[in-house]
């Protein structure tokens, strides 16, 4: 936390609204200046400038940094902030983010340079995280506001945060609180002097007096966004407001753009999941299992009636689950059983209600040969010490005799996409480093475009081949529990201290935490698990995240233990966010081109291939062939086509986006917007 400093009295210079130039004639003339679509931040390594720019970034707003304490770095002086292109004053950065309100001293040049050019440019700046006085146009805390933890504060966008940049929330914006041993915020909260307005505020606990924590300051012809708490990039509070931190820098036009994604793969679907056993720890069937060798007793499968309530919780909810289905295994679970099978003629029944995913017939490994009689598994080898794997014949028939029996039965399934069994086929380290030889070539056989992954391994999406990889994140709702206190018992395992009668892999594990005491079993999935798992899968969504979250079918049968987590989920974004910012439900395909798109976006910014400015109210985007552009802009922006324009981007938390690219015998993207910023 930074101690309070006296408040610095800026210099001001230069001209606001139109520039002056001098024509070739010598004359002066008033002519609109090109603004480039790109953000300079001056980077102090603090957490707050950090987290803004993750946001950046991950929107795709291109973005120079000027490391503060760093050798040899760029001095922010008039030249390195603006220039002249084609006889036209340009401004090299849209908006300038900035630890705080005066980064490099008391009347330093750089702070003059920075004065004049956001004077006479119009450029706004966001100070990432300060203290409340009147240099940032607050009260200082003493005169009726609060400094001091925020953990679990009820704060609130005010009207003119939700009629401004932040328009997509519905209001309420509690801050995080996620241990009662660690503080995890601190801020000052404090009244508005003149020429404030406040965006988001608190109650200060003096009477009626409510503080702001973030708010706009326009004073001498410039506009700060002042932010006076801080925080990290993960971190909800933060999460939730910075969409609107962009859209307030940038005016509401840049590069980039962002969506609140969340899908749910329900892997496993017709076939019956082994169960764990709370005695052995571990579960029957698993060739690590000691004591619980052979065939799995007792699985967990869905029933008709579980079919049924699926179907109904989608249509309450609003949300569309992704039915990753094994045809096959429900065809043998049929024949062990009668040779009749009301769940799958239930989801037959109900096919038009899901999407539907190919995860091979049977769920067989597709990688390596396992040879199981070793702990961990290894790969099978031949006398000669080669690899054996599963051949190009035997995955294409996997593929290829699943998606017949679903087109068969008029299910709607997507040939280009696939879900292999435990994303097997693909490298599993370390027993497995590299993916099957013969997956590729299997996948090309069945035009399979789009193959998951598992994000909590290969966070990226990669190439497979000829297609690529869609990474997904496992939920924490275990594919072999049935009840509450089944969840809870392997969930204490995991996550207890050899002392308390856990595994202790949590202590062997750097990057996990054990538990402070043993769940209850009777209560700990409910109190703990589902705050846990909705927390976990909130934050990916607030964090323009495609990734797809992945469950198994058990965790829709016997006590349905997937439906606390969703609902906890998906009601407290509905808190937060207005209907603007609806989520966005994708399919895996689409979030195989989403990652596609941005690798290409990505690299055409590291290239500096790319060129983007506004001039007036027009905008011109430059990319490399074949590269589209992300572009967010205000409601009312047409896009030029060869004759006549078109309405621009697709409607989302009050700005128009999309990826776009030049229209035919075009060679820029170029948009016209209502009006200048």
């Amino acid at each position: 936390m930074r101690a309070g400093r006296a408040g610095t009295a800026l210099l001001t210079a230069g001209l606001l609204g139109a520039v002056v130039a001098l024509s070739p004639t010598g004359a002066v003339a008033a002519e609109a200046p090109r603004i480039d679509l790109r953000v300079l931040v001056v980077d102090d390594g603090g957490e707050a400038v950090g987290a803004v720019t993750d946001e950046l970034r991950g929107t795709g707003v291109p973005f120079t940094t000027v490391k503060l304490g760093a050798a040899g770095r760029p001095v922010i002086d008039a030249a390195f902030l603006s220039d002249t292109v084609d006889g036209r004053p340009r401004a090299k950065f849209q908006g300038v983010v900035l630890p705080n309100e005066a980064p490099f001293g008391t009347d330093s040049p750089e702070s003059a340079a920075l004065t004049a050019y956001e004077k006479t440019f119009g450029v706004r700046q966001v100070d990432a995280y300060t203290w409340a006085h009147p240099g940032v146009g607050l009260d200082y805390t003493d005169q009726e506001g609060y400094a001091g933890p925020l953990d679990g504060v009820d704060a609130t966008v005010t009207a003119a945060g939700k009629a401004g940049p932040f328009g997509y929330l519905d209001g309420p914006l509690k801050f995080e609180d996620n241990s009662a041993s660690v503080m995890e915020s601190y801020g000052y909260a404090a009244r508005p002097r003149t020429g404030f307005t406040s965006y988001v505020d608190m109650p200060t606990g003096t009477g009626a007096t409510r503080g702001s924590l973030v708010g706009e300051y326009a004073h001498d012809g410039r506009r700060e966004l002042v932010v006076t708490f801080a925080y990290n990039t993960y971190q909800r509070q933060f999460r939730v407001l910075a969409r609107g931190v962009v859209e307030w820098l940038t005016q509401g036009v840049h590069l980039g753009q962002s969506r609140n994604y969340f899908s749910v793969h329900v892997d496993d679907v017709f076939a019956p999941d082994a169960r764990w056993d709370s005695d052995l720890n571990c579960t029957p069937g698993d060739f690590d299992c000691k004591g619980g060798e052979g065939e799995a007793e007792n699985p967990v499968r869905m029933t008709a009636a579980d079919a049924q309530y699926a179907a109904q919780w989608q249509q309450q909810r609003g949300f569309q689950l992704d039915m990753v289905y094994n045809a096959g295994a429900g065809e043998e679970w049929k024949a062990e059983n009668g040779g009749t099978d009301a769940l799958t003629t239930q989801l037959v029944a109900d096919r038009a209600q899901y999407r539907w995913i190919n995860h091979t017939y049977t769920h067989p490994f597709l990688g390596c040969t396992q040879n199981n009689t070793v702990v961990p598994w290894k790969c099978a080898t031949d006398l000669a010490g080669n690899t054996l794997w599963m051949s190009r014949a035997e995955i294409s028939k996997q593929i290829s005799d699943n998606h017949n029996w679903a087109t068969a039965k008029g299910i709607p399934v997507d040939k280009s996409e696939l879900v292999t069994g435990e994303h097997s086929g693909l490298r599993t380290t370390p027993q497995q480093p590299v993916d099957n030889p013969n997956l590729a070539p299997a996948l090309a056989d069945n035009a399979v475009k789009w193959i998951a992954s598992d994000a909590s391994r290969e966070p990226q999406q990669r190439a497979a081949g000829a297609a690529q990889t869609v990474p997904r994140h496992p939920m924490n709702v275990y594919y072999n529990v049935g009840t509450a206190a089944e969840m809870t018992d392997e969930y204490n395992w995991l996550y207890s201290s050899r002392a308390d009668g856990g595994s202790g892999a949590c202590e062997d594990n750097p990057a996990s935490t054990c538990l402070d005491d043993p769940l209850d079993v009777n209560t700990g999935f409910a109190s703990y698990i589902v705050p846990q798992e909705a927390r976990t899968a909130l934050s990916h969504v607030v964090g323009n995240d495609p990734r797809p979250h992945y469950v198994h079918q058990s965790n829709l049968a016997e006590a349905r233990l997937l439906y606390p987590v969703l609902d906890k989920t998906l009601g407290d974004y509905r808190a937060l966010f207005a209907d603007s910012a609806p989520v966005v439900n994708p399919r895996q395909r689409d979030v195989g081109v989403e990652f596609t798109r941005r690798t290409a976006w990505d690299k055409a910014l590291g290239n500096n291939a790319v060129t983007a400015y506004r001039i007036g109210n027009t905008v011109t985007v430059k990319a490399p062939s074949g590269v589209v552009a992300p572009v967010t802009a205000p409601e009312g922006t047409q896009k030029q086509r060869l004759l006549g324009t078109a309405a621009f981007g697709t409607p989302y938390a009050g700005q128009r986006s999309a990826w776009t690219g030049p229209e035919a015998l075009q060679s820029a993207v170029t948009l016209k917007l209502p009006t200048a910023p």
